[in-house]
């Protein structure tokens, strides 16, 4: 606690010296007096002023600087405060965030629940600006205040309307605690919404013989913007994607949900990854206000034959595993899709070979961080998918995310993480 102490009398004197002095009078003036009246407070406007004086004059006056305590919640209390000066805040959390939070203004008392029955401090109060409080021990306040004419009759009053606030603070936080439930329940839909929107079967699917593919997401907050899709647009063409939306929570996934459906409807039309990349960029910058983007990879995968055509617009590169070496494919960049219209995208080609693995991922894996800061980061990643690749597509997926838990030392995660993987595989005859 910061504060300065003095005692209540001989400030009350000076005051009353200041306003005199000069002036060769040894009386105050009626003007004076009120100035120097304690009837501004509340508590005190039905007293007798010179009586109040005389109780209070071996009182301090404590002076707080911004940010000081002055009660504390556990903290054992025998003191009635009453602020003269400046603002105190009564918070009900530690965090002392503004919806939690009750100013106090000058004339008010603090702490004389706790003073009357013994019990711990409930709230904490500390002082937003630089504040002057009375304080008085609560023998002198029950025994000396509370006997003195008026002064009771007013604090029953004071008690009466500090219940009723209290009342309409109970009804206002039962008003938001049904809002949070309401909100919370709504999430819980919009979660399960967006987990249907995504193809989740495992392996998703299983009727082919030639191909073992399987994806994973799993949002840090109750929804996320990561995605991945996969489906077949022919016979033996597979398009597949991954993408993470700026940001995650309600409006990446509304961001999120808007560029899946873009992508389904446009993977059936265009057969160029990059034609499909230009266009969805322009659909997702056209009334694009909120400045939100998105990351994407995408793959058109013959089955047959294993040629691998694919795009990348701001992406992670993935990982390809070739025999006994594991590398990051090459990728072009290319821009951020959804942020700025007009840019050009190009495609690249590969082979992927029976028995190869691709692994795609989004940043939500390589950047985990310990407490330290230390990311899990591309090295790391690229040897544990070579180390992990010959288990099954999903064995390969849950293996990394335990990984990305055993490193960081929480499932607890920061930011969305999802992965996607594919392996051809070759038909016994």
């Amino acid at each position: 606690m910061t504060f300065s102490l003095q005692k209540f009398g001989n400030h009350y004197l000076d005051k009353d010296r200041r306003a005199t002095e000069g002036t060769g009078k040894t009386q105050r003036s009626d003007v004076e007096r009120r100035n120097l009246s304690l009837a501004w407070i509340p508590l005190f406007q039905q007293a007798d002023q010179d009586e109040l004086v005389l109780a209070l004059r071996d009182c301090d006056v404590l002076e707080l600087q911004p940010g000081a305590i002055l009660l504390e919640p556990g903290a054992l209390n025998k003191y009635v405060f009453i602020l003269l000066s400046g603002e105190l805040a009564a918070h009900f959390d530690y965090n002392k965030s503004p919806e939690s939070s009750i100013p106090i203004p000058p004339g008010e008392c603090i702490g004389e629940l706790s003073a009357l029955d013994g019990k711990p401090v409930s709230i904490l109060v500390t002082a937003t600006v630089l504040a002057r409080l009375l304080k008085i021990p609560q023998d002198v306040f029950w025994s000396k205040l509370m006997t003195a004419p008026g002064v009771a009759a007013r604090m029953r009053i004071m008690l009466g309307d500090r219940i009723r606030r209290s009342n309409d603070m109970i009804r206002e936080a039962q008003r938001r605690q049904s809002e949070l439930q309401h909100l919370k329940k709504e999430l819980g839909v919009a979660r399960e919404l967006q987990q249907s929107m995504l193809p989740l079967q495992h392996p998703l699917f299983p009727q082919c013989l030639d191909l073992e593919i399987s994806g994973f997401m799993e949002p840090a907050s109750n929804v996320g913007g990561d995605f991945f899709d996969a489906f077949f647009v022919d016979k033996n063409q597979l398009f597949f994607c991954i993408g993470d939306v700026s940001g995650h929570g309600i409006a990446s996934a509304m961001f999120m949900a808007r560029t899946i459906g873009l992508i389904r409807v446009l993977a059936m039309v265009s057969s160029e990854p990059q034609a499909l990349m230009s266009t969805l960029n322009e659909r997702l910058c056209s009334g694009n206000n909120t400045n939100i983007f998105v990351t994407l990879f995408c793959g058109l995968l013959d089955v047959s034959t294993g040629q691998l055509r694919y795009c990348n617009g701001g992406h992670c590169e993935p990982i390809i595993v070739r025999g006994v070496s594991a590398n990051f494919l090459p990728v072009l960049k290319g821009p951020l899709v959804g942020a700025f219209p007009g840019v050009v995208y190009r495609s690249l080609e590969t082979t992927l070979a029976f028995g190869e693995t691709l692994f795609c991922y989004t940043d939500g894996v390589t950047e985990a961080q310990k407490t330290d800061g230390e990311e899990f980061g591309e090295a790391k990643c690229l040897e544990l998918v070579h180390t992990e690749s010959s288990k099954p597509i999903e064995g390969l997926l849950e293996a990394v995310r335990k990984s990305v838990a055993q490193f960081t030392g929480t499932d607890v995660l920061e930011d969305d993480c999802t992965m996607l993987a594919l392996r051809r595989l070759q038909i016994a005859h």
